[in-house]
């Protein structure tokens, strides 16, 4: 009853699909300039700066997002059952994803070890990378998350209620012959042996 009323229209639904397509987009080139700012550190006494996130390449999975937004934004236009289906998983990975992402990032910023002086600053801007990332992460999962609900109303479900409530009446109609042929066998049976008491006081 919820997803029905949840229902948002078309041009929501292609709203949410461009913001998305401009999150991803937006991690990717973060991941790029990551890349970038942290292969040119120098190694020092105390080493580079590579947290977690860069490791994981968290940043790059920004290609998720660009993706489930472009599914999101053909679902609005082409709304088949398949098509929403696909959009609802893609969407639903995304929420996923970014859980996992901003619990890696969360870790990242939580902790601090000493870096080389000369790569100090490429750590101190990264980290700030990582702060504006973390804050695109709800944006994300907010977005997936409200058309994952509202895509339920498109789902064609009658039939499958109409199918359950065809196959729920065949046996209560099965189990209705069934009572009605045992009370006649009872009744035949009843029949029968009046008659054959009759029969013996006759004799």
């Amino acid at each position: 009853m919820g997803c029905r009323i949840s229902k948002i229209s078309s041009a929501n639904t292609t709203v949410l699909g461009v913001i998305q397509i401009m999150i991803g987009i937006y991690h990717v080139l973060m991941w790029y300039f990551l890349l970038l700012l942290y292969m040119g550190q120098i190694k020092g006494v105390f080493g580079t700066y590579e947290p977690l996130t860069y490791k994981m390449g968290t940043s790059l999975w920004g290609l998720a997002f660009v993706i489930s937004g472009a599914f999101t934004v053909k679902a609005a236009k082409y709304q088949s059952r398949h098509m929403i289906l696909c959009t609802m998983s893609l969407n639903i990975l995304c929420i996923v994803i970014t859980i996992i992402a901003a619990s890696l990032t969360i870790v990242e910023l939580a902790h601090f070890r000493s870096v080389s002086y000369r790569n100090y600053g490429q750590a101190k801007l990264g980290r700030e990378v990582s702060r504006v990332l973390l804050c695109s992460y709800p944006l994300e999962f907010v977005i997936a998350l409200t058309y994952s609900i509202s895509s339920c109303a498109y789902l064609p479900l009658s039939s499958i209620v109409k199918s359950l409530m065809g196959k729920t009446w065949r046996l209560s109609s099965l189990a209705a012959w069934r009572q009605v042929i045992w009370l006649e066998a009872e009744k035949q049976e009843d029949i029968f042996e009046s008659v054959t008491e009759v029969v013996e006081g006759n004799s």
